[in-house]
């Protein structure tokens, strides 16, 4: 056993190669490049390039998978299901009325979170260097 202090042993990163995770969700928010924040992150809608045009970064590592479509589901349903129920019983509208406004807010703002909220993942893994992204 050594007498080493602990902090000698400890193999975590150096401040210098700490990364900001607020910086990065905020930047996947904006579906920019978490390292960078100029180059775009995404090639398609919900395509993750492989490099940052700009810094060269891979983003290839992301493990995004089903995470932000949960996320999406989330806020949609925090967001919506208080305003159905306060358009109900302040303004009673004809059934198929509230379907059809309510279905296209739902999907419209489904569409508009799901690619913020896949940058907001990819940010945070980027940041805490998951699955792959620590390989510099």
């Amino acid at each position: 056993m050594t007498d080493l202090p602990i902090e000698a042993t400890d193999t975590s990163l150096g401040a210098e190669d700490e990364r900001n995770a607020k910086t990065a969700v905020m930047r996947g928010l904006r579906r920019t490049c978490p390292n960078c924040g100029k180059g775009r992150l995404f090639s398609g809608y919900l395509k993750v390039q492989d490099n940052c045009p700009v810094c060269r970064e891979e983003l290839h590592h992301h493990r995004a998978d089903d995470g932000p479509a949960y996320l999406t589901i989330l806020v949609v349903g925090h967001i919506m299901a208080p305003m159905i129920h306060v358009v109900f019983t302040k303004f009673r509208p004809d059934p198929i009325v509230m379907a059809t406004g309510f279905t296209i807010g739902c999907v419209a703002l489904s569409l508009y979170l799901l690619p913020r909220l896949k940058g907001l993942v990819v940010g945070i893994q980027w940041a805490k260097r998951m699955h792959g992204f620590g390989k510099n």
